[in-house]
């Protein structure tokens, strides 16, 4: 990662919506380009502002790549924690966390592109995009499995990759390369494997 990434922290409104139009333009340049033939001035040109101004927020191309993955990151996380915050039980939450997945990368088909580049462009980025995951997913995993409401004999860190390995593939066949919200029946499909993957009492229904 760059080593200044401080650069440009906007303190008025005007300075954070200019911040959110060049990270969105750079959503979509990168996604059209990708990363090594993406530029600032076409990141700029998209956004509305002068070049110069890109560089009172971001010190080069590879901080605001960086900043866009881990801005869609937090996002995508924080969809889900808002969605599962009143589910019941376990099984609620896999549901409801998987519907919100496939609905934000329906919304940013660019974050797989972007994730994959992110590998090779910062490759401490690429592996904390899972680990961010990881760190709240296997704790609930784990009490899940304590208390009986989904099947015992795996560890947790296994199941959830397991889980998000289904949900990745998933959401780019379907959605990424479908360019279309994931099909409901194609859903509930991916939801009995779900149910019978982690030991479910339901998984018979």
């Amino acid at each position: 990662m760059t080593a200044d990434r401080t650069v440009g922290v906007p303190t008025t409104d005007r300075g954070r919506a200019t911040r959110r139009a060049l990270l969105a333009a750079a959503e979509q340049v990168f996604d059209e380009y990708s990363f090594d033939r993406a530029s600032v001035s076409e990141i700029t040109q998209r956004a509305g502002v002068a070049q110069g101004t890109f560089y009172l927020y971001f010190p080069d191309k590879q901080a605001i790549f960086i900043e866009l993955v881990e801005t869609l990151s937090h996002g995508l996380r924080a969809a889900i924690a808002e969605a599962v915050a009143d589910a019941p039980d376990r099984i609620a939450v896999e549901r409801r966390g998987f519907e919100v997945f496939f609905d934000y990368i329906t919304e940013h088909r660019s974050f797989y592109k972007l994730v994959r580049e992110s590998e090779f462009v910062a490759p401490e980025l690429f592996r904390s995009y899972y680990d961010g995951f990881l760190e709240g997913y296997v704790p609930g995993l784990e009490k899940a499995i304590a208390d009986g409401e989904i099947g015992e004999g795996i560890d947790p860190e296994v199941l959830a990759f397991c889980l998000m390995g289904v949900g990745e593939i998933i959401g780019l066949r379907y959605v990424v390369w479908g360019d279309r919200p994931l099909d409901p029946e194609v859903f509930e499909q991916v939801w009995r494997f779900m149910l019978r993957g982690i030991g479910s009492p339901e998984e018979a229904v």
